[in-house]
């Protein structure tokens, strides 16, 4: 199995199930949901490889793809496999500055991207690609292209009667993709991925978990994640499930009732959101609180006797889950879909105040733990053996243990090759023997892991303590009060919270403070700032006294990509976030 590359994992899908169904995206002209079966994914794939000959490229080439989760990407990103070229996904939602800066560092040859809009805001930057030969763009008019080596793909794809599938051979040590990580602390890096390193990491997973042609994933991470990459994508292949494109993230509760996904791979900011919208519905609603609560609590004993951990619960619980089943449980659940069978999350911690309610109710949430260095996976939690305050066991080969500092370190064949043109970075984060160095602070339980948070971001305070700020974030997330939240504190007396207000529960809060929601001045407001703190206190109730943070500051323009303050793949730029809030930061210690 170790000498499988990604292409052969694809022939071989296309040799097993040729009519079954590969993909399923949204035609926006017909406004219909359109099916593509493997065959005809193949097809297509053979066209991308063909048109990629024209371009006589030699192996080991870069083809930047900056093109949204779509049938076209999949396809683009296998011709290149196939062909023996090095794709490289692109953020679809990154600035043109940083863009260009991956599209010059990785020297890609070619660069795919989905408009000639897209192509026209990086025309400035051209300069710096000297190795760029073609561009080419999916849709938009030739008439109205820019300057520069692009052409539209009607013009540029090969017809189908010229294709040529032949086979070329691959050594599973060559690379299979240059992933950027996100930046939180400055450029991105490329991180080098192979075969091996990808293959291995879907057929561990295809071991940790049962995924196979009955199963529909729902597609909306975008395809430049790892996580998504591996777990959405290369594992769709390898087992034959059927990956259904969402339309947007707005509409991605619609798409959730309407594909049914029996498998959904997700960040825990997509249930905490769906869970915070089941939740606030009950606010001021003393009876559906009860229900809901009993509920959860009745689910939870359910769920910890099916892990083995509890007694089965009474016949008369046993009775009353059949109605709270019906009225509340399968409520929630059909906000997924009603019939996921797994819902994998990972890429953030998850708050046990949000995986356990949902795991009460009924939804199968699976924490799992990885980085873009491990391709991603490296532990995961599992239907039969799911412990929520864990990121679960090690996949099956993944050795772990613990470094200096309780730093977690892995080793298998799933590490990456390197970071691209940085061997010093390489050398400071993977050992000559395999093991990576995570840079997360860990413990090993029972064989199980549990993460204690990043070591360069865990906040020491002047008193001594030591506090991980992603576990208080994640807390304060699961009120839907705040949809953004970060805690500061380092070398200060105590912690604080800088605080983004979900724009509708401002509103009709601040009209029960005596404040005006659209003025910038209700936010330093006592009555504001008070009633925040203590939203803050309670969503916090299960930490030490030391973790608590003793100001707030409110904001309500959000942390997003455009404006610097997040990746691309939505975290938060602490360092950016602080130095562009410093006044409102000093505000909180003022007098200490």
């Amino acid at each position: 199995m170790n000498e499988i590359t990604l292409p052969s994992l694809f022939r071989r899908r296309v040799r097993l199930t040729p009519k079954r169904e590969a993909y399923r995206q949204f035609d926006e002209v017909s406004r219909e949901w359109i099916s593509y079966s493997w065959q005809l994914t193949a097809a297509r794939v053979a066209r991308w490889r063909a048109a990629f000959r024209t371009e006589s490229l030699p192996q080991g080439v870069r083809i930047a793809i900056l093109v949204p989760n779509s049938f076209e990407h999949v396809c683009i990103d296998q011709a290149a496999l196939a062909s023996g070229f090095v794709p490289v996904p692109l953020h679809v939602v990154d600035n043109p500055d940083s863009l260009a800066f991956v599209i010059s560092d990785c020297g890609a040859s070619v660069l795919i991207v989905d408009s000639v809009t897209r192509w026209e805001a990086l025309v400035p930057f051209l300069d710096r690609f000297p190795e760029l030969r073609r561009v080419v763009y999916l849709t938009g008019s030739a008439d109205t292209a820019p300057s520069g080596p692009a052409v539209p793909m009607s013009d540029w794809l090969v017809a189908e009667s010229q294709t040529d599938t032949t086979d070329i051979a691959l050594d599973p040590n060559s690379l299979a993709a240059i992933v950027y990580t996100s930046g939180t602390t400055g450029r991105p890096k490329g991180v080098m991925l192979s075969h091996r390193n990808v293959v291995s990491n879907v057929i561990a997973l295809l071991k940790a978990m049962s995924v196979d042609e009955r199963d529909v994933l729902l597609s909306f991470l975008p395809l430049s994640h790892t996580f998504e990459r591996t777990v959405g994508y290369y594992l769709a292949v390898a087992s034959g499930a059927t990956v259904v494109f969402a339309r947007s993230i707005p509409l991605l509760a619609e798409d959730l009732r309407e594909v049914r996904p029996t498998v959904l791979v997700s960040v825990p900011r997509i249930y905490e959101r769906a869970y915070g919208a089941f939740t606030a519905k009950l606010e001021g609603h003393r009876l559906s609180r009860l229900l809901f609560d009993r509920t959860v609590k009745i689910g939870w004993q359910r769920f910890e006797y099916r892990q083995g951990r509890a007694a089965a619960p009474g016949w008369r619980d046993r009775l009353m889950w059949r109605v709270l089943d019906m009225l509340v449980a399968r409520r929630v659940r059909a906000r997924f879909g009603g019939r996921l069978r797994a819902a994998l999350c990972g890429g953030a911690p998850m708050a046990f105040d949000i995986a356990q309610p949902l795991l009460s109710l009924g939804v199968p949430v699976l924490q799992g733990y990885g980085m873009t260095e491990s391709s991603p996976v490296i532990s995961c939690n599992s239907l039969e053996d799911n412990d929520p305050t864990t990121v679960g066991r090690p996949l099956r080969d993944v050795e772990v243990r613990l470094g200096d500092n309780d730093e977690l370190l892995a080793r298998d064949d799933n590490v990456m090759l390197g970071y691209w043109h940085r061997p010093d970075e390489t050398t400071r984060v993977k050992e000559a023997a395999g093991w990576l160095h995570t840079g997360d602070q860990a413990e090993i339980v029972d064989g199980r892991i549990r993460i204690k948070g990043r070591i360069k971001d865990i906040i020491v305070t002047s008193t001594g303590e030591k506090i991980s700020p992603s576990d208080l974030e994640a807390a304060i997330g699961t009120d839907g009060t705040f949809e953004q939240a970060m805690v500061v504190g380092e070398g200060r007396p105590y912690l604080a919270a800088l605080l983004v207000l979900n724009g509708d529960r401002w509103r009709l809060e601040a009209e029960s403070l005596g404040v005006d929601a659209q003025s910038p001045q209700a936010l330093y407001a006592t009555a504001a700032t008070q009633w925040a703190l203590a939203r803050v206190t309670s969503a916090l109730r299960g930490f030490p006294s030391y973790a608590m943070p003793r100001r707030v500051c409110l904001l309500t323009e959000p942390w997003t990509v455009a404006n610097g303050l997040m990746t691309p793949t939505l975290k938060p730029k602490r360092a950016a976030i602080e130095t562009r809030l410093a006044g409102r930061i000093a505000q909180m210690y003022e007098g200490h």
